[in-house]
């Protein structure tokens, strides 16, 4: 049972610090959604969702001061885990026990031994016509937490609350409660320790007041009464006031956080009704072969609010929506006016695919709701014919399903590890691929490496998903003059090095050519050994990254003996390498080994291992360890170092 009366406020302290109402009202619009989402959860469960809702924020909007007031004792924490930034704020501390003890009170049954308190009474302010909101539904565990909290009585309610929700210590959560009237806060915690510590939950959706869904009340009531279009005018006022806090006009774009400033030209590129939408057969007749020719398809390209939702997270994020930018990425709202690529139903997600000239920006949201919602930044500058090819449409269980362009007829699945295997060839369903597995997130051994291929009018490319959403096209040749990776012996050449893209993951990468530059006869008859060159360039232009690997006769994969990032070397502005490493031949010897680029005219070995040979191969004995400095004389007398 609630006990019937609520103990009068001490009287402040003269060491309290004293709370204007400023620094009230600061506190308060700061962390308005926090101080309604306390009061939801400790109000009276029997209110109904909708009454508590309304109820929950009254009671925070008439928490502040008439003037100067003493700010009481135990000060604002930060949730275990989170940022602190409540953390000794008065103001906020001073809030946070008014709207408890007003929770408090209005959970006490009126009698007639005295005046009711403002708490008990209906709310006068906010009131919606005509709607009953809620907020979103949770999963199982929350709607178990939910009846456990039932059951207590308020003063229990309020110290799980308070230790969950607020991260405050049992002796804090006995003085707050004291200090707003609880009768016996030993017993409230006591009866709270009935209850599992599941406090991630309190941060679910499912107790968030500011996160509502609408519905409507008794339609044939309204109707009966003609009072329906009023209604849904008061309606409309009444949810711009209670969901406008602190902005304006954002509770209809789900994920989005609220709009702190209002600019005429980025609020125009926001506009669902403005985004660019490609006619289907247009590519057909253009001379360009990139993604601003591509159409917009999928089954929810009319529907006006994902699309408001996807380019409102675009513009402003949410804290809760997963953001992931590739390296070198912008990840601000569109300029102006985007194309739409792609809007509609993939497995149990919606997508919305979005392109600004500059960037690929992917939206997925469940189905059921916008908790969990995704968004994905890519540069895509400057692509066109095969990097334009595909999109990663979706991910799920290991698998990735791209959108491809509108001028690709064929896709397979080919294992790069194995390339006499042939290629699997993939289901096309209105430009969209059948899924295929993915190594992108793949750890451990690297027993195969999928690649995506496609055929069409530029003929076929060979690409591989390095975690981002534009695969990075695979290549092979002398830098400056790379061709695509089809045919039987491209398809061999890249098999042993394919396992090398794993260090390319997450690095924005536009393209990966790999460059047989030397083949080298090992000492004591060892056979002959390979050196490849393999480099990834960026969408950003900078940061390349290059892997030189070695090979031995008969190895199944290249070993990569040097790294770099940042260089020139092996590229289309410096189309040369030198690299080396340490080896034992089968008879226990050590030897220095290394190769450059055909046009190396001299090689030479200092440090750890000296010795010096004419032409790009050198073989010196050494001890294991070693270690040496390599540079090389080009035939036109430029000094290059190693690779290290």
């Amino acid at each position: 049972m609630q006990s019937q009366d609520v103990a009068p406020r001490p009287a402040p302290s003269p060491t309290d610090p004293v709370v204007d109402v400023e620094q009230a009202e600061a506190a308060l619009v700061e962390h308005y959604p926090r101080l309604v989402r306390l009061a939801y959860l400790v109000l009276p469960p029997g209110l109904g969702r909708s009454r508590r809702v309304l109820t929950a924020h009254a009671l925070t909007q008439r928490a502040l001061p008439r003037g100067r007031t003493a700010a009481p004792a135990i000060p604002a924490q930060a949730q275990p885990g989170g940022t602190g930034a409540r953390a000794g704020d008065p103001g906020y501390a001073f809030v946070r026990q008014r709207v408890l003890r007003s929770a408090l009170e209005a959970g006490l049954p009126l009698t007639f031994r005295a005046w009711p308190r403002r708490a008990q009474l209906p709310v006068l302010l906010p009131q919606v016509w005509g709607l009953k909101l809620f907020p979103r539904s949770g999963g199982a565990d929350e709607l178990a937490l939910d009846q456990r909290l039932s059951a207590l009585s308020a003063e229990a309610r309020a110290a799980y609350v308070l230790r969950g929700l607020e991260g405050l210590a049992d002796g804090d959560v006995r003085r707050l409660l004291a200090a707003a009237g609880a009768g016996d806060p030993q017993a409230a915690l006591a009866e709270a320790d009935g209850v599992p510590a599941q406090y991630a939950l309190l941060e679910s959706p499912e107790f968030d007041a500011c996160s509502l869904q609408a519905r409507p009340t008794d339609l044939m009531r309204r109707r009966q009464h003609g009072k329906a279009a009023l209604a849904a005018v008061a309606a409309l006022a009444v949810c711009g006031a209670l969901l406008g806090l602190p902005g304006d006009g954002w509770g209809r774009e789900g994920a989005a956080a609220p709009p702190y400033a209002q600019n005429p030209s980025a609020e125009a590129a926001l506009d669902p009704a403005k985004l660019v939408k490609v006619a289907p057969a247009a590519w057909q007749s253009s001379a360009r072969t990139d993604f601003s020719v591509w159409p917009a398809r999928g089954d929810l390209t009319d529907d006006t609010a994902l699309l408001r939702r996807a380019l409102a997270v675009w513009a402003r994020p949410g804290e809760r929506v997963h953001v992931s930018v590739t390296p070198g990425t912008p990840s601000g709202g569109p300029p102006g006016p985007a194309q739409l690529l792609w809007a509609g139903n993939v497995d149990n997600a919606r997508v919305v695919i979005l392109y600004d000239g500059l960037r690929i920006a992917r939206y997925a949201e469940p189905k059921d709701g916008t908790a969990g919602a995704a968004m994905d930044f890519a540069r895509a500058d400057g692509a066109s014919g095969p990097e334009a090819s595909a999109v990663v449409l979706d991910r799920a269980d290991g698998n990735v399903r791209y959108l491809t362009a509108p001028w690709v007829t064929k896709a397979a699945e080919r294992d790069l590890l194995k390339p006499g295997s042939g290629a699997m060839e993939l289901t096309l369903t209105d430009g969209i691929t059948s899924p295929l597995a993915s190594p992108a997130t793949r750890t451990g051994a690297c027993a195969s490496w999928n690649a995506l291929e496609l055929s069409g009018r530029d003929g076929t490319v060979l690409a591989s998903d390095l975690g981002e959403l534009v695969p990075a096209r695979l290549t092979t040749g002398r830098p400056g003059s790379e061709r695509d990776v089809t045919g039987a012996g491209a398809l061999r050449g890249w098999a042993p090095y394919a396992c090398g893209l794993a260090d390319m993951r997450g690095q924005g990468v536009r393209t990966v050519n790999s460059w047989r530059y030397a083949s080298q006869v090992l000492p004591e008859a060892g056979g002959t050994a390979e050196w490849v060159c393999t480099r990834a360039e960026t969408w950003r232009g900078g940061g390349p990254r290059v892997l030189a690997q070695f090979r031995t006769p008969g190895g199944a994969y290249g070993a990569v003996v040097a790294k770099a990032e940042n260089v020139a070397a092996c590229g289309p502005r410096d189309p040369h390498v030198l690299a080396g490493v340490l080896w034992k031949a089968e008879g226990g010897g050590w030897y220095l080994l290394a190769a450059g680029s055909g046009d190396v005219a001299s090689v030479e070995a200092q440090g750890g291992v000296t010795g010096s040979g004419q032409g790009n191969l050198l073989a010196v004995e050494a001890e294991q360890g070693a270690q040496a400095e390599l540079k090389g004389d080009l035939e036109d007398g430029r000094v290059i170092s190693g690779l290290r």
